[in-house]
């Protein structure tokens, strides 16, 4: 029997698409609310609710979610073969190719096997246009098996996605959140914990096969060797129906659907998108405290709070000072990824900080300071806000990144610019707005004066060319007689590792981690020497410290190597050589600096001064989802569905740390205190 042609692809697997899409998310919902985890505790409404309006938000994605096979269905036509569109297009992406595959694009920011997957991608991409470009034969066989790739891809997505949220309910209860998006950023530890789980070969086999299946199931008794765009009129009428179809879903998933949500959180959750709410946690950059966190009372953790951080009944520091302050510039310097294990002081025997080991003798030093996180915009929130970690992502990435009460509110109470300097482009991290909205001017690439720009890589500027800006805005601030307080960011210690040639000497790659230390270090060493010529100088005063450490793998979610960084305070004839050997936080750093400058101010500043005799001695780090406070030697780590771990900490061998398990029960004073002072940043950010 002759089989019927399909003259429009899109038309044809859009339907059937939806088709599956629906019914995997019935199946989906009928498991949740069997599963040993769920607590069925609902009336009729809820159940109307879960399969009504679970249907109308499957409904809604999947028009999303046809979006890319609808921009693979525009390409689905001889058109693009036609001269000289083709010469264009071809030229165009393998130019795109050689720019990722030989240069430096942005996803270098993430490492992993993110950069490897895009080139991966994009040499294959380039390598199938050249083969049809110049062997017009292959083009039909190969636009059939195209079409089977993608409908193999999309029934794949869709058969990976229901089992990985069965296996996600099965550990948090609840459907996909940002807990998810943070599995993406570890994508080489979840993989290898994927293959260490699970019979992998047999299940991408299975997978494969019902794939494969459903997709025969979809073509039988079809051609599809031709299908293509029947015309461009019903590429236009697809193409309106979508748009309409995903403007009205979009519509409902942001804004309709969870107006009709019950107090059962299971049955609220069952009847959600798993997908959409994939994509609105990596928007919001958010994890909800009280969903997903062992809490307190709150009157206890107010009480607590107050006395751990000095602050009033309404979460204030009032900080009085006898003294009237001393209205120094203020240099915050955050090195991109300055480990402590890289400077000789703490193990380090390559010799690649000569000028900070020299540093280090001249200047106040704190040795057991630790970083908030794993990423810059931790630091930044650490130096600038000077509260604990958030759950899931920095306040300084979060779509409303307004109304904190900065540090550099206290200098702009007391008559001092406020600058931010940073070589690369301010917009990313969400650095600009938020550093805007604290009030600070904006000084980044696209301020710098560009025939003065000594080196420039994908990222940005050399650190050298951040300290000359810099120093050009030190001159007219001190001309104008205004003390200024400037917050610089480096770049250069940041892959690609590449900086101005004919600075350091290092015997080895050039373009490696440590060479890039040393560019790094000689980049410091130089400004200062600069600076120290400056009539400024002698009224300014240096805080140098990281952003976070080079890793952060190791052993446990939170290990305390992996969040010690370098701090120091420099102001010849003001700071007094000295070393500070309690453990502290990067939160500590500014009001430490603040009281040494005798300044009085109200702030809800949760860190405090490093040198006050009654100083707690403890530090905050956190990867996304894993919260951890470190006092008396114990590690307590707060984690989703409430979990809670304690490790007793030994230090050896200089600088290393052995986390142990607690035995025998918990310090139950400390992870009182771990509780209450997360739970309330968490919840009044």
């Amino acid at each position: 029997m002759d089989k019927i042609k399909v003259k429009d692809w899109f038309a044809f697997v859009a339907p059937r698409f939806l088709a599956l899409t629906l019914v995997l998310g019935l199946v989906i919902r009928i498991i949740l609310i069997f599963h040993p985890l769920t607590v069925v505790d609902w009336g009729l409404a809820d159940w109307v609710k879960i399969f009504g309006l679970g249907f109308l938000n499957d409904l809604a994605f999947t028009g999303i979610a046809l979006i890319p096979a609808f921009i693979f269905y525009s390409f689905l036509t001889d058109d693009r073969y036609r001269k000289p569109f083709l010469w264009i297009f071809w030229g165009a992406l393998m130019l795109l190719t050689l720019y990722v595959v030989f240069c430096n694009d942005i996803t270098d920011e993430y490492g992993g096997p993110l950069p490897r997957i895009v080139n991966a991608v994009l040499i294959l991409l380039a390598a199938c246009l050249t083969v049809k470009t110049f062997v017009p034969a292959v083009r039909k066989k190969w636009r059939t098996a195209a079409i089977w790739t993608v409908m193999m891809l999309y029934a794949c997505c869709a058969i990976t996605i229901a089992f990985s949220e069965v296996v996600f309910w099965s550990e948090f209860g609840v459907r996909f959140n940002f807990i998810a998006v943070d599995y993406l950023v570890y994508t080489n530890e979840v993989i290898g914990n994927i293959v260490e789980s699970y019979p992998i070969f047999w299940m991408i086999l299975a997978m494969l096969l019902v794939a494969g299946g459903i997709c025969w199931w979809m073509v039988k008794g079809k051609d599809i060797r031709d299908s293509g765009i029947a015309s461009w009129k019903q590429w236009g009428i697809s193409l309106a129906v979508l748009a309409a179809w995903c403007a009205i879903g979009y519509g409902w998933l942001h804004y309709g659907y969870r107006n009709f949500g019950g107090k059962n959180m299971y049955a609220t959750q069952i009847q959600e998108n798993g997908c959409w709410d994939f994509l609105e946690a990596f928007a919001s950059n958010e994890l909800d405290y009280r969903q997903f966190y062992a809490m307190i009372p709150e009157g206890e953790a107010a009480s607590l709070q107050q006395r751990l951080c000095g602050q009033d009944e309404n979460g204030i520091q009032s900080v009085k000072d006898s003294l009237p302050a001393l209205k120094k510039n203020v240099v915050l310097i955050t090195v991109e990824s300055l480990s402590a294990d890289f400077l000789t002081r703490y193990g380090s025997a390559d010799g690649i900080t000569p000028n900070l080991d020299t540093l280090l003798g001249k200047s106040l030093v704190f040795d057991n300071l630790f970083a908030t996180g794993n990423r810059t915009v931790r630091g930044l929130e650490a130096v600038t806000l000077c509260i604990p970690p958030s759950s899931g992502e920095s306040l300084v990435k979060r779509p409303d990144c307004s109304g904190f009460f900065p540090t550099g509110q206290v200098f702009r109470d007391n008559g001092y610019r406020r600058v931010f300097i940073y070589g690369g482009d301010s917009y990313f991290d969400n650095m600009g707005t938020f550093f805007g909205s604290c009030g600070y001017d904006i000084w980044d690439k696209k301020a710098y004066d560009k025939d003065s720009i000594a080196f420039a890589n994908i990222w940005g500027t050399s650190d050298e060319d951040s300290y000359r800006e810099a120093m050009g805005l030190f001159d007219r601030s001190h001309a104008e007689g205004t003390p200024f307080f400037a917050h610089i960011m480096t770049i250069s210690n940041h892959r690609p590792y590449t900086y101005p040639e004919g600075r350091i000497e290092y015997d080895g790659n050039p373009m490696s981690r440590r060479a890039a230390v040393k560019y790094t270090d000689w980049a410091i060493g130089h400004f200062l020497a600069e600076a120290s010529l400056k009539p400024w100088f002698p009224e300014t005063v240096f805080v140098i410290t990281a952003d976070h450490c080079a890793s952060s793998a190791g052993k446990t979610s939170l290990p305390l190597e992996c969040y010690h960084i370098p701090a120091l305070i420099y102001s010849p004839g003001f700071i007094e050589p000295a070393v500070v050997d309690k453990v502290c936080s990067q939160i500590d750093l500014i009001p430490t600096l603040l009281s040494l400058m005798h300044f009085s101010y109200e702030a809800p500043f949760y860190g405090r001064n490093v040198l006050d005799p009654d100083f707690r001695e403890r530090a905050f780090m956190a990867t996304y989802q894993d919260l951890g406070y470190y006092t008396k030697d114990v590690l307590t780590v707060l984690s989703p569905v409430r979990r809670v771990q304690q490790f007793r900490i030994r230090r050896h061998d200089g600088w290393e740390y052995d986390e142990i398990p607690l035995e025998g029960g918990r310090e139950e004073d400390i992870l009182r205190e771990a509780q209450a002072l997360y739970q309330r940043a968490n919840l009044a950010y």
